[in-house]
């Protein structure tokens, strides 16, 4: 049971570890949705549409994440 445990507690990290990252992707996920299904936009469009903007937030956070931790010199 414990392992169930550590394993559930370290998914929990992943997702919750970097909040603006997460609430990003769901942006992303959200807004690829509201243009299949509100817009019309063809599905293989919106799939673009979400590839490109969760490769865009991971670039960001990347990006951040590495000015941030810049070695001093």
């Amino acid at each position: 049971m414990t392992i169930l445990k550590d394993v559930l507690a370290e998914l929990f990290g992943m997702f919750v570890g970097d909040a603006r990252l997460t609430a990003a992707v769901l942006v992303v996920v959200a807004a690829s949705a509201a243009l299949i299904d509100l817009a019309g936009v063809a599905p293989i469009l919106g799939g673009g549409a979400l590839l490109a903007g969760c490769l865009a937030v991971l670039l960001a956070a990347v990006l951040r994440t590495a000015r941030r931790k810049k070695p001093s010199e």
